[in-house]
C-alpha cells in the first residue's frame, strides 16, 4: 500500500519527500498506536505544488472536454476497482467501521468524480438576444490554480467532493487532506496516474494546518479556496483571502436538529435518528445532535430509542460487525468527555452512555466511546449549542409547530435539518422556516448531486455540488457581439 510506510507528497504526478525532510507520527484510532508517518510540508512544498500545477494549467485548460470525461470517469472505475483497499485504508485511518466505509464512502468518491465527469459534458453557457442591436453570451473559463483543504471525518469523500468539480472544470488543484486521516489521499494520487490524469493537474500536500493549509491559503496564485471543517477555522481563512479577493467557499460547522411530529411514523423517526445520531460515531456534520419530539411522544420517543442505541455494538472498526468504532483521535475523545462533564454540570440527565469504552486484545488502547443520550437541558445551554461532533445526542420536548422551529433556529449554526411528520403541508411550511441548507423531510443524508449543498448562519457561505460547484470554479466573462 505504501513502502515503508511514509506518505509522500504527490507533486507533479511524483511522489516526493518534504522539504523540510520532517515526518508527523500518524496514529491508527482503534488502537492508539502510530502506524504510518506523513510528510511535514511547509511553504516551499506549497511552492511546488503550485509550480507544478501553473506547468499544466495551459495543457489541462485546453484539453477537450471529452478527455476530460475519459480521465475522471477512469479515476471512478480505478476508485471503484481499489474499493477494499480503499475502505480498510479510511477504517484504519479514521477509525469508523470498515463496513461504512466500504458501502458509503468510497463508492461516494466514486460517484464524485463520474458525476462531475459528466456533468462538465452537459454544461451550457447563457446567451442573451438583443433583437436588432447585439448578443451577449457568456464564457465560464476555469480560473487557474484553486486549493482544496478536506477534513478528517469523511477523508475520501469530501476530498474528492472538491477536487472533481474543480478539475472538471479545467483547473489545476493543490489540495490538503487533514493530516490526521491522510492515506485514503495518498493512495488517490497512484489511481490518477493510473487513469492518465495529467502531471501537475492534481497535486496534494500533506502537512499542518499551521505549516500547509495557511500557505495554500495565503499564496498569491491561488485563486481561490474550498474548504471544509471547523467554524473558527474557517474565520481565520475568511480574514487571510477576503483581503485579497479569493473566491471563497466554506462548509463549516453544524447543530443539526431533527423535529418529530405527533403524527410521524415514530418507529421510522427512532430508527432514522439512531442512525443519523451516530453514524461514524457521530463525526459527521450533517448528523443530527439535537432531537427535537412533540411532547405527546417524548416518552416513547425516548424510551425505544435508547433501546436501539443500547443494542449498537462497538467493535473493532475492521469486524463486519462493528457500528460503533472509534473517535478519530485521544485529544477528539478528550474533548467529547469534556462536553460531556459540561453536560453533567448544566444538570443533564445522561439516559445512556456517557462514558469510555474499554476494548479488549489489539483495541485495548483505542479511542472508543459510548453512545450517549441526553435529556432534561434547555436549548440555550453550551450542550444544544456548541458542536461536539461525536457519539452525543440532546432530546427535547416541545408543544406545538411555532415552538419547534423557534427551538430548531435557536443555535448560531444552519447547514441541516430534518422533519419527520405525515402531513404534507407542515412538511413544506416547516421546511420554508428552518433556517438551514438542507431540510430532508422523513428520510436523512439522501443526496442528490445535482442539488446545490451548503449551510447558512456559522455553517459557511457559498454552496457545493452540482451546477453551484462548476460555477465557483469557473470565472464568468460577459462577451458582446454587436450586429453589423
Amino acid at each position: 500500500m505504501n513502502s515503508g510506510n511514509f506518505i509522500k507528497n504527490f507533486i507533479g504526478g511524483k511522489y516526493v519527500n518534504p522539504i523540510s525532510g520532517e515526518w508527523l507520527d500518524n496514529y491508527e484510532p482503534a488502537t492508539g498506536q502510530v502506524y504510518s508517518q506523513i510528510a511535514k510540508s511547509d511553504k516551499r512544498d506549497i511552492e511546488a505544488a503550485v509550480a507544478a500545477g501553473e506547468n499544466a494549467l495551459p495543457i489541462w485548460r485546453s484539453t477537450a472536454l471529452e478527455d476530460r470525461f475519459r480521465i475522471m470517469n477512469a479515476i471512478a472505475e480505478g476508485i471503484e476497482r481499489r474499493l477494499d483497499t480503499l475502505a480498510e485504508a479510511e477504517s484504519v485511518d479514521n477509525g469508523k467501521p470498515v463496513s461504512l466505509a466500504r458501502k458509503v464512502d468510497i463508492p461516494r468518491a466514486a460517484a464524485n468524480f463520474r458525476f462531475f465527469a459528466t456533468a462538465i459534458m452537459h454544461y451550457a453557457s447563457e446567451s442573451h438576444h438583443m433583437p436588432g442591436v447585439a448578443i451577449n453570451y457568456t464564457l465560464r473559463q476555469p480560473i487557474g490554480v484553486v486549493g482544496c483543504i478536506s477534513p478528517w471525518n469523511l477523508p475520501l469523500y469530501l476530498f474528492t467532493w472538491k477536487i472533481a468539480p474543480a478539475i472538471a472544470a479545467g483547473n489545476v488543484v493543490v489540495a490538503k487532506p487533514s493530516e490526521i486521516t491522510p492515506m485514503t489521499a495518498y493512495l488517490l494520487g497512484e489511481i490518477c496516474n493510473e487513469a492518465g490524469l495529467p502531471p501537475g493537474v492534481l497535486n496534494i500536500v500533506h502537512g499542518t494546518g499551521p505549516d500547509c493549509g495557511q500557505a495554500i491559503v495565503e499564496h498569491k496564485n491561488i485563486k481561490a479556496i474550498s474548504f471544509t471543517g471547523g467554524t473558527a477555522t474557517g474565520a481565520r481563512i475568511a480574514s487571510i483571502a477576503a483581503p485579497v479577493f479569493k473566491k471563497l467557499s466554506l462548509e463549516l460547522g453544524g447543530k443539526n436538529p431533527n423535529i418529530v411530529f405527533e403524527d410521524a411514523d415514530l418507529q421510522q423517526a427512532i430508527s432514522t435518528g439512531v442512525l443519523s445520531s451516530f453514524s461514524n460515531q457521530g463525526q459527521i456534520c450533517l448528523c443530527g445532535s439535537r432531537i427535537l419530539v412533540h411532547r405527546s411522544v417524548y416518552d416513547q420517543y425516548v424510551e425505544q430509542f435508547v433501546e436501539k442505541v443500547s443494542r449498537l455494538r462497538i467493535d473493532d472498526p475492521m469486524s463486519p460487525n462493528a457500528q460503533i468504532g472509534a473517535v478519530v483521535s485521544a485529544e477528539h475523545k478528550a474533548k467529547i468527555l469534556n462536553h460531556l462533564n459540561i453536560a453533567r454540570q448544566e444538570g443533564a440527565k445522561i439516559a445512556y452512555g456517557g462514558q469510555e469504552y474499554q476494548m479488549t486484545g489489539r483495541c485495548k488502547d483505542g479511542y472508543f466511546l459510548q453512545p450517549t443520550v441526553i435529556t432534561g437541558l434547555p436549548n440555550n445551554c453550551r450542550t444544544n449549542q456548541e458542536e461536539i461532533f461525536g457519539p452525543v445526542v440532546s432530546i427535547q420536548a416541545f408543544d406545538h409547530e411555532e415552538e419547534a422551529i423557534a427551538l430548531a433556529n435557536d443555535s448560531p449554526y444552519g447547514l441541516a435539518a430534518s422533519v419527520w411528520t405525515e402531513n404534507l403541508n407542515r412538511a413544506h411550511r416547516v421546511a420554508e422556516q428552518i433556517q438551514t441548507g438542507i431540510v430532508w423531510v422523513n428520510c436523512w443524508l439522501l443526496r442528490d448531486l445535482r442539488t446545490p449543498f451548503g449551510g447558512m448562519k456559522n455553517s459557511g457561505v457559498g454552496r457545493e455540488g452540482g451546477w453551484e460547484a462548476l460555477r465557483f470554479f469557473t470565472e464568468a466573462k460577459n462577451v458582446c457581439i454587436k450586429h453589423n
